[in-house]
């Protein structure tokens, strides 16, 4: 699984622990991680609805396969991701909740709350967060008893949001142009969208948004 790290401007200073974090956790599980940033203050500035279009970007052209973002409460970033098409993002604060997400509703990415309980061993309760979301395998339910409804209402909710959610290249062609080149026109952008994605109608449209 190729999993994408995106961070905001009100947490870009703990991008670094995050990364490394995820990155010592998930790759000895035969995934890879590729860090989005923000990666410093001085980068460029990244809001949490920034993230969610990234985000949405990424998803649906095969860029990736999951996204780690979050804010400072972890609730705007879930929001802004679940306004966007085949996004299913969910709030994690603990190793249950990313268990619990993982096997309940399976969804593509999570939001974490950066500056909320975000202090001792911090690094350690998100080590065990990534354990516990990219162990094994997703989706079998819990209780397992339960997985068979479970399966069947992901599904449901997943036909729904194909009814009332634009296709992702309709968003881009229609958002703020200013809006989308603050989140896209970034160095690890252009160096690992371009490297991963699959979408031909999305990745051109970014080309053509870019200059390239």
């Amino acid at each position: 699984m190729k999993i994408a790290l995106i961070m905001e401007n009100s947490q870009a200073a703990k991008n670094e622990i995050v990364y490394k974090t995820l990155k010592n956790t998930v790759e000895p599980l035969g995934h890879t991680v590729d860090n989005y940033g923000m990666e410093g203050a001085e980068d460029k500035s990244l809001t949490y609805v920034q993230n969610g279009l990234l985000a949405g970007i990424l998803l649906n052209s095969g860029a990736c396969d999951f996204v780690v973002t979050g804010c400072g409460t972890g609730e705007g970033a879930m929001l802004a991701l679940n306004s966007f098409p085949r996004v299913s993002c969910g709030l994690v604060i603990d190793p249950t909740d990313a268990f619990l997400f993982g096997q309940i509703n399976d969804g593509n990415a999570i939001s974490l709350p950066y500056a909320k309980g975000f202090g001792w061993a911090a690094e350690v309760n998100l080590s065990y967060i990534f354990e516990k979301l990219f162990s094994g395998e997703r989706g079998l339910g819990y209780p397992r008893e339960r997985a068979v409804p479970m399966a069947a209402n992901r599904k449901i909710l997943k036909d729904v949001k194909e009814i009332t959610h634009t296709p992702m290249i309709e968003i881009l062609k229609k958002i703020d142009r200013e809006f989308l080149l603050q989140t896209i026109d970034r160095p690890t952008f252009k160096e690992y969208f371009f490297a991963n994605a699959k979408d031909e109608e999305i990745i051109n449209f970014c080309k053509e948004a870019l200059g390239l």
